[in-house]
C-alpha cells in the first residue's frame, strides 16, 4: 500500500509565543510536529505493518522542517519529501500548500493519504480536504478509527461529540483526530536508521509550478494575543442578595441581558 502523511512544523504552543510587528517573532521559538499530525504518522505506520507498503511523509516550508521530517522517520516512517517552498512563496496560505501537495502526489498513485485534522497554529483545517477535491478523491475528516479490508475502508469519525461510521473505498484522504491512536516515541535506533533514511529535497521548479500558480487566495492582516482575562467577582451574603448583585452585574457590567 502506497501511503502518504502530511506534516506540518508547527509553533510549540507550550512554550512562550512573541509578537512582533503584528507577527510571530519565530526567533528563539521552539517548533515540533503538529501534534494531530502525529496521529498521522502512527497510523500510517501501524496500517503499513498491518497491510504492508510503504510509508511517505511530506512537509512544505523551509530547510528547518528537515528536523521534524527526520522524527517521522525516525518513528517509523519509510521516506521523507520536503518541497522547499522558502525562496518562492513569501505569503502562502492554506490554498497554497494544498496546490503545491496535490501538484506533488497527482502521479503518485497513493492509496491513502493521511493528515492531521488541523494545524495547531492556523486550525482552519483546510489542508487535507483541498488537496482531496484537488487530486479526485473522497474525504474523511476527523476520524477516530480506520479499519481497512482490500479496497474497502470503514472508518469512524468525530462529529460535535458524537460519532458516525462511513465506508468508502481507496484511494481516500483521512484526516486524523484526537484519540485514534498513541504516537509513539522514537527509539534510539529508530533515530539511528532515520539519519539512513531517504530524505528528498524539492523546489518549486521541480513541480513546474511557478509563484503565480501558488499565489495565496487570503491574507493575514495581524497576528494578536488574546485580551488578558480580568478577575472574577465573589458573591457574598444571603441567596437572594447574591442573585439580585448578580442581575445587576449582569446588566450593566457585562451588558448580556
Amino acid at each position: 500500500m502506497n501511503i502518504y502523511v502530511l506534516l506540518k512544523r508547527t509553533f510549540d504552543t507550550e512554550e512562550k509565543i512573541n509578537l512582533l510587528n503584528g507577527e510571530i517573532n519565530e526567533e528563539g521559538a521552539e517548533f515540533i510536529i503538529n501534534p494531530y499530525d502525529e496521529y498521522a504518522v502512527e497510523e500510517a505506520i501501524q496500517v503499513r505493518d498491518d497491510q504492508g507498503g510503504e510509508v511517505t511523509v511530506v512537509s512544505i516550508g523551509c530547510e528547518e522542517a528537515e528536523k521534524q521530517l527526520r522524527t517521522a522517520l525516525a518513528m517509523g516512517a519509510d521516506k521523507a519529501v520536503l518541497i522547499n517552498s522558502e525562496d518562492d512563496v513569501e505569503d502562502g496560505d492554506q490554498y497554497t500548500t494544498a496546490k503545491i501537495i496535490a501538484e506533488y502526489l497527482k502521479d503518485k498513485q497513493a492509496d491513502l493519504i493521511i493528515t492531521g485534522n488541523v494545524a495547531i497554529d492556523s486550525g482552519s483545517g483546510q489542508v487535507g480536504p483541498r488537496v482531496a477535491e484537488m487530486l479526485g478523491i473522497p474525504a474523511i475528516t476527523t476520524i477516530t478509527n480506520l479499519e481497512i479490508d482490500g479496497h474497502t475502508v470503514t472508518v469512524v469519525r468525530d462529529v460535535e461529540g458524537d460519532s458516525e461510521t462511513i465506508e468508502a473505498s481507496l484511494p481516500l484522504l483521512v484526516t486524523a483526530q484526537q484519540g485514534l491512536n498513541e504516537p509513539r516515541y522514537p527509539s534510539l535506533p529508530g533515530i539511528m536508521k532515520a539519519k539512513k533514511k531517504p530524505l528528498e529535497e524539492l523546489e518549486l521548479d521541480d513541480l513546474e509550478l511557478d509563484e503565480e500558480d501558488v499565489e495565496a487566495k487570503t491574507k493575514t492582516i495581524e497576528v494578536f494575543l488574546p485580551p488578558k482575562k480580568e478577575a472574577g467577582k465573589l458573591l457574598s451574603g444571603e441567596i437572594n442578595e447574591q442573585v439580585s448583585e448578580l442581575v445587576q452585574l449582569l446588566r450593566n457590567e457585562a451588558k448580556v441581558i
